[in-house]
């Protein structure tokens, strides 16, 4: 198991519930949806991830290290993290600086360092980018120099808050094309969302919170072909399922969609 959470609670300063005993284990090597309308506790859990919060009450286990303060510099370097805002962690001068931070704080050897952040930029398309301050970048821009950010330090765990808001189609394409080469990897990525057609369409497992609880997890079509769980989670149904739920085979995306109407004519 990737993540293993046990009873989680987590009350914010004043006194607004952010979780209630969570219990939750998400597999490795998969894409997991954490999947709620606006705060239902997603952003929250994921900060639970890597340590941007620690626990108030129950236990938190990633990658079999407890998520406390002696285990954080680890954990941080297995478990990158994607903010919904690249604004909030682009922070250097030029591209490369802000690439080369996480490096410089874990040590790297120089020669190292330049070889891999070349690497990093030559795989997603922003050895031009290198020199340019990222307040300078359009959307997609910054949010390609903040997954180098994380990606150069080799991350097991990839955990994205809402990392396709905003974006236009042919970089949402890219972005899932680029996570899914990670997972094919075998790393695991974690993100949070309120995209239900997204979810149905890409993601392995699902995680339902509402209110700051787990009310459900499963795999994709396990869960969001639950009709129950629409009204329990107050989740429109993804269009797709809602098309075609009448039909004994359920697709997931426009191609299957295309395939399976071409037989019926």
């Amino acid at each position: 198991m990737a993540v293993k959470i046990q009873n989680l609670s987590f009350l914010y300063p004043n006194s607004r519930r952010g979780l209630q005993d969570v219990n939750l284990n998400i597999k490795s090597g998969r894409k997991t949806a954490i999947l709620g309308v606006n705060g239902s506790g997603k952003s929250t859990l994921l900060y639970h991830l890597n340590g941007i919060s620690l626990a108030q009450a129950g236990s938190v286990e990633v990658l079999n290290m407890n998520v406390e303060k002696k285990n954080l510099g680890e954990i941080r370097r297995q478990v990158g993290f994607l903010f919904d805002y690249p604004d909030h962690q682009l922070f250097s001068t030029t591209v490369y600086q802000d690439i080369k931070f996480g490096l410089d704080n874990y040590k790297y050897p120089e020669g190292e360092k330049k070889a891999l952040i070349r690497k990093v930029a030559e795989d997603l398309k922003i050895n031009d980018l290198l020199e340019y301050p990222p307040y300078q970048l359009s959307l997609g821009q910054k949010k390609k120099v903040a997954i180098a950010g994380l990606i150069v330090l080799e991350p097991s765990i990839i955990l994205c808050d809402e990392p396709f808001s905003g974006l236009d189609g042919y970089t949402l394409i890219y972005f899932k094309e680029l996570l899914d080469y990670w997972v094919e990897r075998g790393k695991t990525v974690i993100f949070s969302t309120h995209d239900v057609d997204l979810t149905y369409e890409w993601a392995d497992d699902v995680v339902i919170l509402k209110d700051g609880k787990v009310i459900k997890t499963g795999t994709t079509l396990e869960i969001l072909t639950n009709e129950e769980i629409y009204k329990e989670a107050d989740l429109v149904k993804p269009m797709l399922y809602d098309l075609f739920a009448d039909k004994k085979e359920k697709p997931r995306n426009i191609e299957e969609a295309k395939k399976y109407l071409s037989n019926m004519i």
